[in-house]
């Protein structure tokens, strides 16, 4: 797998960065060339996958949509859910893809993009809303190891959105903390309220995800390696429906 001694797929950045990152995380990324280790064929388990982890956005992209396809199928591989898996990456890890969802227990990010152990950092808020200390959260993988995709992944009938263009529209303010999910998406409430939407809240969800994403790109961390072409910032839809993803805005070139 690479590491950021990989300058193809991972920035190089100073040790010092790396080493504070990772204390304030508690988690550590590859930082010395070393390749994980990897079972032999013979004692790989049927969950575990081969395949090297993709390098580029673009690459990245291609790897989640044909999981999601295979979840949407039902024909799911399991990749890296093996205990070989788990101990290979016991001491570090390489995710190939960062992934900003809401908490709704019927959207996990692994299950979606037919993925495992090591491949994603999964990061799950109420609406996919995003404060400070999940943008440094966002941050960890793009900035510290190269990690070249984030994908903002919005969601059919989200309870999140639901409530809180409710609470907008009504100027009825949500409980405790609750309400600080409907202040992070009143721009989208605001957007969506200047025209008519068959489902307003699902137009909401749309809007809130290319928001996001389109901020995350201008974040001051992640826009020079958005300018360079080392990481893209993507906004998509998850249907309940059908499990099928829809990426609305800033797919990479392949």
């Amino acid at each position: 797998m690479g590491s950021v001694s990989q300058p193809q797929r991972r920035a190089v950045l100073t040790g010092g960065l790396v080493a504070t990152a990772a204390m304030i995380t508690g988690c550590s990324t590859k930082t010395d060339g070393a390749a994980a280790p990897m079972a032999s064929p013979a004692a790989a388990s049927p969950s575990s996958s081969p395949a090297a982890p993709p390098e580029t956005p673009s690459a990245v992209l291609k790897r989640l949509l044909e999981g999601n396809e295979r979840w949407v199928k039902g024909s799911l591989q399991r990749p890296n859910q093996g205990i070989d898996r788990r101990e290979a990456v016991d001491e570090e890890q390489d995710p190939y893809g960062v992934i900003v969802s809401c908490i709704d227990s019927r959207v996990p990010p692994e299950m979606v993009f037919d993925t495992g152990i090591g491949d994603l950092f999964a990061i799950r808020t109420g609406g996919q809303v995003v404060a400070p200390v999940v943008t440094g959260s966002i941050e960890y993988g793009p900035v510290t190891s190269g990690t070249p995709l984030i994908v903002v992944l919005g969601h059919q009938r989200c309870g999140a959105v639901k409530a809180s263009y409710k609470a907008l529209k009504e100027h009825k303010p949500l409980p405790g903390d609750l309400q600080s999910i409907a202040e992070a998406v009143r721009p989208a409430y605001e957007a969506i309220s200047k025209g008519k939407h068959d489902d307003p809240v699902d137009a909401m969800v749309r809007v809130h995800a290319r928001q996001t994403a389109a901020g995350l790109r201008r974040d001051p961390a992640l826009a020079p390696l958005v300018k360079k072409g080392g990481l893209a910032v993507v906004s998509a839809y998850y249907s309940l429906d059908t499990g099928r993803v829809e990426v609305l805005d800033g797919a990479p070139a392949a």
